[in-house]
């Protein structure tokens, strides 16, 4: 079937796999670190203080691993998944997989460039080269620009709260992301010469962007993803159902350039209904949470939606729950 992943194929291919020395599906990735698996420690186990390296490796995985946890969620309305390409054609789940390699080392620089306090400019610049590897890697397709951008940023906040020997929180990277970079991130968020789909989009149809939000210390993440992935989690409901639920969260709220590219205000509209539509029927705790979720998929697929800014969201809120130590 066109535009169908064989789910054989796909599956051995896991996050480990972009974060060792071969490439995707060729072999075993790194080791998890113990502070990553439940119950690694023994009771009363004393752990060593984890070195600068070694921390900012565990963020870069982390962050490559909350990319996977997006990639592999389904079902995922009009986004690429294991399962289907979603509304794309000129991606499929291999395509993220080979960019999610080529990001690998950019995750660990920039939470060093963050510890060492550096400015915006130098997080930019690793950004751009982030880019320039991932067009190289998927063949000058766009999988991950607005990851680079969000997570990276997030990264950053991790490194600067780590080197201050602050204990990460929600609250703690907020308050880091603006108050190191908030000024810049604003004039970032200005009109410029820079010309991307989602800055045409933001001006034509007066809507934020990826820019907007990084520069109000993301809200969509902390006040919207955050808490509808949290709220199901401690309800029981899983980390697939919390992604769900953070997921049509971000659909239902957030002004997404991707969607407005591809429908116009009629598609953004689209979107936010049937995601507010799916959560006033209480979400992944209705009985018939997940075919309502598939028909929602179809509808976008049918029209060629594709919320790419809420799915780069949610890789977010995964990166700020599992390093603050939350379940994911």
């Amino acid at each position: 079937m066109p535009g169908v992943i064989d789910a054989a194929k796909a599956a051995p291919v896991t996050a480990d796999a972009c974060l060792g020395g071969a490439a995707p599906g060729a072999g075993a990735g790194f080791a998890r670190d113990p502070r990553e698996r439940a119950g690694a420690a023994a009771p009363g186990a004393v752990r060593r203080p984890e070195t600068a390296r070694q921390f900012r490796a565990r963020i870069a995985r982390l962050a490559v691993r909350s990319l996977y946890a997006e990639l592999s969620l389904y079902p995922k309305p009009g986004l690429v998944s294991l399962v289907d390409n979603g509304s794309h054609a000129d991606m499929t789940a291999a395509t993220f997989m080979r960019s999610m390699f080529a990001l690998r080392h950019y995750f660990a620089r920039i939470t060093a460039a963050g510890a060492d306090n550096a400015p915006f400019s130098v997080l930019a610049a690793l950004g751009v080269d982030a880019e320039r590897r991932m067009l190289r890697a998927t063949a000058g397709i766009n999988t991950h620009r607005g990851a680079i951008f969000g997570l990276g940023l997030l990264c950053a906040a991790l490194g600067a709260c780590h080197a201050a020997g602050a204990a990460p929180s929600a609250p703690v990277l907020r308050a880091l992301l603006v108050a190191r970079w908030g000024a810049a991130l604003a004039a970032h968020a200005r009109p410029s010469a820079a010309d991307s789909h989602g800055t045409r989009v933001a001006a034509r149809y007066a809507v934020g962007g990826a820019r907007q939000e990084a520069a109000l210390g993301m809200p969509a993440v902390f006040d919207v993803a955050l808490p509808a992935l949290r709220q199901a989690l401690e309800a029981g409901r899983g980390a697939r159902r919390a992604r769900v639920d953070a997921l049509f969260a971000l659909m239902a709220h957030i002004s997404d350039t991707n969607v407005y590219h591809r429908g116009g205000a009629a598609g953004a509209e689209t979107v936010r209904r049937r995601a507010r539509a799916f959560l006033a029927a209480g979400g992944s705790a209705a009985p018939d949470w997940e075919a309502r979720a598939r028909h929602c998929h179809a509808v976008f697929v049918a029209r060629r939606l594709s919320p790419g800014g809420a799915a780069d969201l949610l890789a977010a809120a995964c990166l700020v729950q599992a390093a603050t130590g939350g379940a994911w």
